[in-house]
C-alpha cells in the first residue's frame, strides 16, 4: 500500500481530558490478549450482558456443555503521516493522542476539549509488526491450536493500514511481515505432518458475491447453513493443504493478485472488496481418561489403546475494504457503485454489533453475506480480534470518530466458546491394523522359534540314541567274544586233560592187570564216569554264559528304553500342543452350548413340571433331591405346555427349590417362575403364595450373577402389574434394584434390572420414591454400558417417566421443572434422539414429546437443542402417532412458537 510509510517522530500536542461516557467505562479494566482460555470473570461487572450463540452445542466442548465466556477484543492502531498529509497538515496536530501505558486514546475536538476513550490494546505508529500479531492475533492463534474457532479482523477507514496489518507479505524485510503470514508460521510449526492437516481458503466479497480469489472461474460462491447447528459453510471454495510457508506465500501472491483494488484519493492502491483467508486445521489428540502409562502398554499386546479424537478448528483472518466517503474519496462510475456496495455491507456489520452490545431480541445477521460469513465471529462461538486502524490527519476527524465507537460497541459482544471433537474412527484402524500385524509377526515368530526348539530336542534325542545303542553293541560284542575264547580254551583243556587220563589209566590198568590178573574192565569204568562228570561240569558253564548273555541283552534293551526317553519330551509338547486344542474345541462347544440353552427357556418349566410329577403325592421336601436329578435329566425329554404347571405339579413345589442347594436346580427353578410370571393370570398366585418375597429375599442374600440376571427378569415379569409395583416398592425392591444395577456389568443382568425399572417408572404413585430410592440415577447409571438391549430399556424407563410427569402435571398435581432435567438426562436424550436403533430412537422420541408438554420444560429443551428434534419428529419420524403428537406439542407450546419464529422454521 503505497500510504503506508511511516515516520519518526511523536506528536505533542496534548487536550483536556473529557470524563469516560457510561458506555466506555465496562472496558476500563480488560483483561489481557494473552489469556488462552478466557475465563468467565473476564467480563467486567459494567459491560453488557452474556449473550449465547444461538448454534447447537458441539459434540464436546472445553469447560462444560455450555463452552467457555470470551469478549471481543479490540485494539486500535494509529497509522503515521504519510507524505501527503506531512505537507496538508503541517499546521495542524494530531487529531489523536494515544496513552498506550493506560490503554487510551484522545481523539481531540478542537485544542482544548478532547474525548477519552479505552481499548484493550493502544498501539502506537512505532509499534512493530511482531508486537501487533502478539497482542492481537497470537492469543487466537493458540486457541484454534487448542481446537477453538478463531477469527481477526482489521477494520478501519480506507489507507489506515488494514491490509498492511494483516496482509503484508514481508518478502524484502521479513520484519514486516502481517498477520497472515505469522498465523500460519506458528501453526505450521506446531502442527505435526503426520497426523495433523492444515488447508486454506482465499476468497473476496465483491459486490455481494463470494469470489474465490485461488480460482479467479469460480466467480459466485453460495452460503450453506446447516440447519441444526446453524454454522455457515461454503463447499464451493477451493481447499488447498499446506505443507510449508513458501508453499502458503505462493498462495498469497496469486491471491492478492487477482483481489480488485483500485487508486483513489484517498489511496493508490485501494481495497475494493472484502478478502477472507480462512485456515482450517484438523488435529489429532487423545482422550485423557484413555491414556495409560507407557510401561503398561509395552508390558501387554492387549493393553487398552488410547481413544482417538480429531479436533477440528478454523481461523478465519478479515481484511475489510476501508470505509469511505465518495466526496474525499473521489469514486465515479463503478467505483461508486463499488463503494456504495462496501459502505451497505459494513453498514451491517456495524447493525449486527450494535444489536448484540445492547442484547437486541433479533440480529440482522441475513441483512448481508458479509454479516452472514462472520456470523460465528460475533455472538457466536469463536474466539475473535478487532483491531481497528486509525489515521492521525484532523481532516479526517468523522471517519476517525466513527472507527473508533464501531470499536467500543464490538468490545461489548461476547462469544460462547466451543471445541469441536469427532471420534476418528480411521486412525483407530489403522492402529489397530498396525498392532493386529504385530501380533501376526510376533505369533508367527513365536511358532518358528517351537518348532525350531522341537527339531533340535528331536535331532539331539535321535543322536542319544545312536550312541547308546552303539556303545552297547561294541559292549555285548566285546563280551560274546570273551565267553566264546573262554569256552574254547576251556574245551580245548578238557581234550588235553581227557587224553592224559586216558593215557594214564591205560598203563596203570595194563600193569595191574598182569599182576592181578585182570581186565581193563573196572578202569574203563571209572574214565567213563570222570569224562561224564568234566561234560555236566562244562554243560553248566556253558548255560551260565548264555545267562550272562541273556542278561547283557536285557541291560542293551533297558539302555535303549532310557535313551528313548529324550523323546519322550517331544510326546510331552505335543500331547501338552493336543490339550490345548482339545481345551479349545471344548470351550467353542459350551459356547454353543450356552445358545442352545437361550433357546430352551421356554422349555425349561415343563422340564420341571415334569420332574415334580414324578414324585406323586409325596412331601415336597421329601423329593427335593430326586426332582433335582429329575431337571438335570429332563434336559431333553418331552416338552409340555408351562400353563399345566399349577394343575399338575402345584406352585409350592417349585417356590421349594428356591432353597436348593444345586445352583442349577436353583436357577432354574426361578427361570420357571419368570416364565410363569410372564402370564397376567398366573402373577396374583405367585405373590400369594410369597413368590415375590422370595425373588427379593434372594437378589438380597446372593451375588452370583446368573442368579441376579434370572431373578432381575422375573421381578420385570412381576413389575407390569400395577398392584405388584406396590409391592415391590414396599418390601424395598426399588432400592435393591439399585444396588444391582450398580453392582453388575453383565449386559443381559443391566437388561434385566432396567426392564423391571422401566416398568416402575409407568406407575404415578411411585414417581417420588423412585427418585429417593436411586432409581432413576440407577436407570441413568446403566446408560456407561453402551449395550443397544439394555439402551432400549432405559430409553423405555425414561418415556415412562416423562409420561407419567406430563399427566401429573396436566391434572395439577406437579409443578416446576422436570425431575429428568433436573438430573442431567436432557444432553443424552437429545444426542440419542436419532440413535440408529429404532426401539431406542422411538422410546427418546416419546420421551421428547412428552417432556416438551409442559411449558416450564422448553427454555431447557430449547437451550439444549431439543426443539431441532422435535422439528425433525414432526416430520421425519416414521410413526405417524409420534409426528402428530410433536406436531401438537410444538403447535400448543408459546415458547416453541416464538423461537420458531425467531429461527424461521415452519412445520
Amino acid at each position: 500500500m503505497a500510504s503506508n510509510g511511516y515516520r519518526n517522530g511523536t506528536s505533542s500536542h496534548k487536550g483536556t481530558i473529557k470524563p469516560l461516557a457510561a458506555s466506555n467505562s465496562s472496558n476500563a479494566k480488560s483483561s489481557s490478549f494473552k489469556s488462552r482460555l478466557p475465563p468467565s470473570s473476564n467480563h467486567s461487572p459494567g459491560s453488557a450482558p452474556l449473550r449465547r450463540s444461538n448454534s447447537a452445542s458441539f459434540t464436546t466442548a472445553a469447560g462444560g456443555s455450555d463452552g467457555v465466556p470470551g469478549r471481543v477484543r479490540v485494539a486500535v492502531r494509529l497509522r503515521p503521516r504519510n507524505a501527503e498529509e506531512c505537507v496538508a497538515d503541517a499546521d495542524f496536530a494530531d487529531c489523536v493522542e494515544l496513552q498506550p501505558e493506560l490503554k487510551r486514546l484522545k481523539l481531540r475536538k478542537n485544542n482544548w476539549e478532547a474525548e477519552t476513550y479505552e481499548f484493550d490494546e493502544v498501539l502506537t505508529e512505532f509499534a512493530s509488526q511482531k508486537r501487533v500479531y502478539e497482542v492481537v492475533a497470537k492469543p487466537v492463534v493458540e486457541s484454534v491450536l487448542d481446537g477453538y474457532n478463531g477469527t481477526v479482523m482489521a477494520y478501519g477507514q480506507t489507507g489506515t493500514g488494514k491490509t498492511f496489518t494483516l496482509g503484508r507479505l514481508g518478502e524484502e524485510d521479513t520484519s514486516a511481515r502481517g498477520i497472515m503470514v505469522r498465523s500460519l508460521e506458528e501453526i505450521l510449526a506446531s502442527v505435526s505432518p503426520e497426523t495433523d492437516s492444515v488447508s486454506v481458503s482465499y476468497l473476496q466479497l465483491y459486490m455481494e458475491t463470494i469470489q474465490d480469489l485461488l480460482d479467479p472461474a469460480n466467480d459466485n460462491i453460495s452460503i450453506v447453513e446447516d440447519p441444526k447447528t446453524g454454522d455457515v459453510s461454503l463447499p464451493g471454495a477451493t481447499h488447498i493443504e499446506i505443507r510449508d510457508e513458501q508453499n502458503f506465500l505462493e498462495l498469497l501472491r496469486i491471491g492478492e493478485a487477482h483481489r480488485i483494488a483500485a487508486n483513489t484519493k484517498l489511496n493508490t492502491e485501494s481495497s475494493r472488496s472484502h478478502a477472507l483467508l480462512m485456515v482450517h486445521v484438523k488435529r489429532s489428540v487423545l482422550s485423557a481418561e484413555d491414556v495409560i502409562p507407557s510401561e503398561t502398554y509395552k508390558s501387554s499386546h492387549f493393553a487398552k489403546l488410547p481413544k482417538p479424537l480429531v479436533r477440528k478448528s478454523k481461523l478465519v483472518l478479515v481484511d475489510l475494504a476501508g470505509s469511505e466517503r465518495v466526496h474525499k474519496s473521489g469514486s465515479e462510475g463503478h467505483m461508486l457503485e463499488e463503494a456504495k456496495s462496501i459502505n451497505l455491507s459494513l453498514s451491517a456489520l456495524g447493525k449486527c454489533i450494535n444489536a448484540l452490545a445492547e442484547n437486541s431480541a433479533h440480529v440482522p445477521v441475513r441483512d448481508s453475506k458479509l454479516t452472514r460469513l462472520l456470523k460465528d465471529s460475533f455472538g457466536g462461538t469463536a474466539r475473535t480480534s478487532l483491531i481497528v486502524t486509525i489515521g492521525p490527519s484532523p481532516r479526517h476527524r468523522g471517519e476517525t470518530s466513527s472507527t473508533i465507537l464501531f470499536g467500543q460497541r464490538a468490545m461489548k459482544v461476547e462469544n460462547m466458546l466451543r471445541i469441536k471433537e469427532e471420534f476418528d474412527y480411521k486412525s483407530l484402524s489403522r492402529r489397530l491394523e498396525i498392532q493386529l500385524d504385530k501380533l501376526i509377526a510376533e505369533n508367527e515368530r513365536q511358532q518358528k522359534a517351537f518348532d525350531d526348539e522341537v527339531e533340535r530336542i528331536n535331532l539331539e534325542a535321535q543322536n542319544r540314541i545312536s550312541e547308546v545303542e552303539r556303545n552297547f553293541a561294541d559292549a555285548l560284542e566285546k563280551e560274546r567274544l570273551k565267553c566264546q575264547m573262554e569256552y574254547m580254551e576251556s574245551v580245548k583243556k578238557l581234550e588235553e586233560k581227557m587224553i592224559e587220563n586216558q593215557q594214564k589209566h591205560g598203563c596203570d590198568g595194563f600193569m595191574k592187570d598182569k599182576r592181578n590178573g585182570e581186565g581193563p574192565d573196572f578202569s574203563v569204568v571209572d574214565d567213563v564216569a570222570e569224562v561224564k562228570k568234566l561234560l555236566e561240569k562244562e554243560i553248566h558253564m556253558r548255560k551260565e554264559a548264555e545267562e550272562e548273555v541273556n542278561k547283557l541283552k536285557s541291560q542293551l534293551r533297558q539302555c535303549t528304553d532310557s535313551g528313548e526317553g529324550g523323546g519322550s519330551e517331544i510326546l510331552k509338547l505335543q500331547q501338552a500342543l493336543a490339550d490345548e486344542v482339545h481345551q479349545k474345541k471344548k470351550l467353542e462347544e459350551e459356547i454353543i452350548v450356552l445358545r442352545s440353552q437361550m433357546l430352551q427357556l421356554t422349555f425349561e418349566a415343563d422340564q420341571m413340571r415334569r420332574c415334580l410329577g414324578r414324585n406323586g403325592s409325596t412331601n415336597a421336601y421329601g423329593g427335593l433331591e430326586s426332582s433335582m436329578s429329575q431337571v438335570r435329566d429332563s434336559l431333553n425329554g418331552h416338552k409340555t405346555p408351562v400353563a399345566a404347571l399349577f394343575e399338575q405339579v402345584g406352585l409350592q413345589k417349585i417356590l421349594d427349590l428356591l432353597e436348593s442347594e444345586d445352583v442349577n436346580v436353583r436357577i432354574h427353578a426361578i427361570k420357571v417362575i419368570a416364565n410363569l410370571a410372564a402370564e397376567e393370570a398366573n402373577q396374583e398366585r405367585i405373590v400369594e403364595a410369597g413368590g415375590l418375597t422370595n425373588l427379593l429375599v434372594l437378589l438380597r442374600s446372593y451375588e452370583d450373577e446368573t442368579i441376579r440376571r434370572v431373578i432381575a427378569g422375573a421381578i420385570a415379569n412381576l413389575a407390569m402389574n400395577e398392584a405388584n409395583q406396590e409391592l415391590i416398592m414396599i418390601q424395598g425392591g426399588i432400592s435393591l434394584l439399585s444396588m444391582t444395577a450398580s453392582e453388575a456389568e453383565d449386559p443381559q443382568t443391566l437388561r434385566m434390572v432396567a426392564g423391571a425399572i422401566a416398568n416402575l417408572c409407568g406407575n404415578d404413585k411411585l414417581q417420588a420414591k423412585l427418585r429417593s430410592e436411586g432409581g432413576i440415577m440407577a436407570l441413568l447409571g446403566m446408560m456407561r454400558c453402551g449395550h443397544p438391549d439394555v439402551l432400549s430399556q432405559v430409553a423405555r424407563g425414561i418415556a415412562n417417566f416423562a409420561k407419567c410427569e406430563s399427566r401429573a402435571s396436566a391434572n395439577g398435581i406437579r409443578s416446576g421443572r422436570s425431575v429428568l432435567i433436573d438430573d442431567g438426562v436432557l444432553p443424552w436424550i437429545v444426542q440419542n434422539a436419532n440413535n440408529g436403533s429404532a426401539p431406542i430412537r422411538r422410546h427418546i422420541e416419546l420421551a421428547l414429546c412428552h417432556l416438551a408438554q409442559h411449558e416450564v420444560n422448553a427454555k431447557d429443551m430449547i437451550s439444549g437443542g431439543a426443539l431441532w428434534e422435535l422439528v425433525r419428529i414432526s416430520r421425519d419420524c416414521s410413526r405417524e402417532d409420534i409426528r402428530s403428537l410433536a406436531r401438537r406439542t410444538l403447535n400448543l407450546s408459546p415458547t416453541f412458537q416464538a423461537e420458531m419464529r425467531r429461527l424461521k422454521i415452519e412445520l
